[in-house]
Order: C-alpha cells, then structure tokens, then sequence
C-alpha cells in the first residue's frame, strides 16, 4: 500500500505554541521558537514515524495532537500543579528524564487518561526537545517513550489512588467509625433551658449589634448556597454527599429546600415552610431508628431547613422557631454522644479518613448551631451564654486537610499536621476570653497557638474568628 497522503505532518508550530492557539515562528527551524524561548519552556515536536500494522497497513504516530502536558495559555496567571512543576524544573537535570518525568506528571492531572496510555504505550513516539541550562546555553535532544514506559509503572501505582478519587471512585467506608464524646453531651440538648433558669457560673455572652449583623447575614449566605446549590457548605464535607445513600436524609434535603429558590410572596411563602416544616417533624419523629450516620445526617438536615425557614421565608418568630431549637439541640446532643473526636487522636495516632471527616464536619455543624441560636436568643430578647460545654473540642481544621481530595493527599497532610501540633490541636476555648488566673507566659503561649492556627485555616475558621475576636477580644 502507497505512502498515506498524511504521513508527513502538516502542523507548522510546537506544541506548546498548538495547545495555547499561538503563532509560532519555529517552522521546522533548527532551534526552539521566540515564544517558547522567551518563556523559557521545553520547546517540544513530535515527529511522525511509519510504522507497519497489523494487517501491513501504515500507521502514523506523532501527528501532535496529542493532549500535551505542557499546554500553556497566554491568557493565564496561574500555573496548575503540572506546569508550575514544569516551570520550577531545574534545569541542569538532563533532557530526557526532565521531559518523560514531567509527560507523567502532566498527564496524571490531566482528565484524558487516554492520551498518558498511548504516549506510553507508543514506542515510536519521539520528542524533540530544547531546553536551556541556567547560562541561557540550549541544548537539543531527542528522547523517546522508552523513559516514559520505565516511568510507567510509578505512574501506574503510585497515583492510581489520587485519580480514583478526582473522579469520585474511591470507596469510603463510613461504618465501624471509632469515635468519642470527650465532652458531656447532656448540656448541649438543655442549653435552652439556660434563658428560662441561668445555671450559675455560666458566662452570659454578647455580642456588639455589628457582629450579630454579621453573624446573621454569614448564616444567611449558608441558606443560599443550600437553596441555589452553588458549593458545597463549609459545615458538610464533600465526600459526605458522595458517600450518602439515594434518597438519604441530608441528601433529600439538599434537594427539597431548592423549592425555596423564588418563592412567590404571602400564600407560596407559606405552603413551601409548611412542606419544609412537616419535612422536619418526619425527621425529629423517626429519631430513635437511626443509626449513627443517619442521626448526624438528620442533624445536618434538621439545621438546614430551621435557617431557611428563619432567613428564607416570611415566617413569624415565636412558638415554631423554639421548639424547632430544642428539636434541634436534642439531635445534637444524640449525634455528639456517638462521637466528636477520633479515638485515634487520643492515642497520637493517624485515624481513618472517614473518622475524621465525620468528626470534623459534626463539630463544625455544632458550632454553626450555636451561632444560629444566639441569633434567635438575641432576636426574642433572651440573653445569650458562652458554650462552656464545648470546652476541649478542637478549633475548625486548616484548608488542606479540609480540602484534601483524595486519602492520599489526606493521610500526607495529616502527618505533617501531627507534626506541626505536637502538644495537641488548638481547641475552640482558646479563642475565648483569657482565663483571669492565667499568667504572662500563658498569654503569650496561647496567643502563639492562635496565630499557628491563624496561617491556613479556611474561610469557615476565618468566619469563627472574627466573631470571637470581635467579642471576646484576644
């Protein structure tokens, strides 16, 4: 069979210059291209090489429309992981293992796992490549996928749990949990016996008029994003929903409160809180059923539909919204029995990426409940106290654990968080007014604590605080 009319390729730019749409004056020119050379990347473009079939028939490889990993906008700003690496490479490594080692590592960020395979797989594959060393000396080179196929299997093993979970595949196991309630639950559910009989020694707390603004519009914008289902909550995590059952409680909230996005003023107000509310009573009745998840779950839900009925609809305070609190204060204190902390933290040891992620998002549900409840105290007149119950529980985690996305990237960040917090995890009494007993050094060792805290926590911690500091000082 003849030569195929398009053996030789008819691309005229590089790689980086095709994937970016850019002009590239290379044109098959000895040398890298002004773009790429100005920018100071691997000016790379893959050759086309005959190779026999099958069946006797001429394949073409190299056609460069490969997804390249070097792809690079002239638009953007940022670099993702893949090119930051590649920017950051140095230089003085050779040639060879620089490009095969940054093809993997660009494809195992790449959604089209599909190309990694056929680079790897293609052995006829080659890659002319110029690079600069640090004195702007260039040097050519061609590098097949031989060191790609050697690189392979690292590719293969090493990451194949990272891409699992990008792709929501990894399975999380959310039974056997072994948590523990440090903390006397009982006080959570008659906390709201506190504004009818004050228990003495409780510290009354309150807040300036601008931070129970802030607080109420900060819980409103939680409504919104429930109701618009744009983002996730800063109280649920993620791999929550993905490891929630169909038609599960918190997952049928998720959905049922979506009809509170336009309601039409007076009568549709009403019948959409009458569905929410009967919603809640189902909920709160069918407590004794549930197992630990579902409890935490209908928790969550239960919180969920009190602040879109309190921001949401046009619902007059009084008689629902306190006994929808002591409703609510009640599956809390059921959830916070079955645990708070992982047993695994009391030992120093790393827990399960499922314990941790109940535990934490249950103390961040807690804490947006007590929020919540000061909002309504203060709204009906009643005065609000400082949740001295709480006391021990640790403070929100930093971004990246919260954000971890797979349990890879979890287990690593969590290790160098045990590291960093030898002498334990800062918890949520340290950001309250300084004991009056408490001495210089104390002071000046629970305010470095803080700012230790303060250098990665999320918006969610940021949130908390704000109010805090606001109020309490510190």
């Amino acid at each position: 069979m003849g030569t195929s009319r398009y053996s030789t390729s008819r691309q005229k730019a590089c790689q980086q210059c095709s994937s970016a749409k850019a002009k590239c004056d290379r044109d098959r020119k000895p040398g890298a291209c002004g773009r790429c050379r100005q920018r100071g990347l691997p000016c790379v473009y893959p050759r086309p090489v005959t190779l026999n079939g099958p069946a006797g028939e001429n394949v073409v490889i190299g056609e460069g429309r490969l997804h390249s990993p070097f792809s690079l906008s002239d638009s953007e700003t940022s670099f993702p992981s893949s090119e930051s690496n590649l920017l950051a490479a140095d230089t003085s490594l050779s040639p060879n293992a620089a490009v095969a080692d940054h093809l993997v590592d660009g494809h195992r960020h790449s959604p089209n796992i599909q190309s990694a395979e056929l680079l790897a797989g293609s052995r006829a594959h080659y890659l002319e490549t110029h690079a600069y060393d640090g004195h702007d000396r260039q040097y050519v080179s061609q590098s097949s996928s031989d060191a790609v196929t050697q690189l392979r299997p690292r590719y293969l093993e090493w990451d194949r749990l990272s891409i699992m979970s990008k792709d929501g595949l990894e399975p999380l196991d959310f039974s056997g949990l072994e948590l523990v309630c440090p903390i006397n639950a009982d006080e959570i559910r008659n906390r709201w016996l506190n504004a009818y009989m004050p228990i003495p020694g409780h510290t009354v707390k309150e807040y300036p008029a601008g931070i129970s603004a802030f607080i109420s519009r900060v819980l409103k914008s939680y409504t919104g994003v429930a109701i618009h289902g744009r983002g996730i909550l800063p109280f649920v995590h993620p791999k929550q929903l993905i490891a929630q059952p169909t038609g599960s409680l918190l997952g049928t909230c998720l959905n049922l409160v979506r009809i509170c996005a336009n309601p039409l003023p007076g009568r549709n107000e009403d019948t959409t809180a009458s569905v929410l509310q009967r919603e809640m009573s189902r909920l709160y009745e069918s407590r004794d059923s549930y197992n630990d998840e579902s409890l935490f779950a209908a928790f969550q839900a239960y919180l969920i539909y009190t602040m879109v009925i309190f921001f949401r609809l046009s619902q007059p305070r009084g008689d629902f919204f306190r006994r929808a609190m002591t409703n609510l204060q009640e599956l809390a204190c059921s959830s916070s029995r079955c645990g708070l902390i992982c047993a695994a933290d009391l030992r120093r040891v790393r827990p399960r990426w499922e314990e941790w992620i109940t535990t934490e998002a249950k103390r961040r549900t807690l804490y947006v409940m007590y929020l919540f409840d000061s909002i309504l105290s203060s709204q009906e007149g009643f005065p609000t106290f400082l949740g001295t119950e709480l006391q021990g529980l640790p403070a929100p985690a930093n971004t990246l654990l919260w954000q971890a996305r797979c349990r890879y990237d979890w287990e690593r960040e969590y290790n160098m968080y045990m590291a960093h917090w030898m002498e334990g995890s800062l918890t949520i009494d340290e950001l309250w007014p300084m004991p009056a007993d408490l001495d210089e050094p104390g002071v000046v060792t629970r305010r470095a604590r803080v700012d230790h805290w303060l250098e990665n926590i999320d918006e969610f911690g940021t949130m908390l605080y704000a109010v805090m500091s606001c109020t309490h000082g510190g």
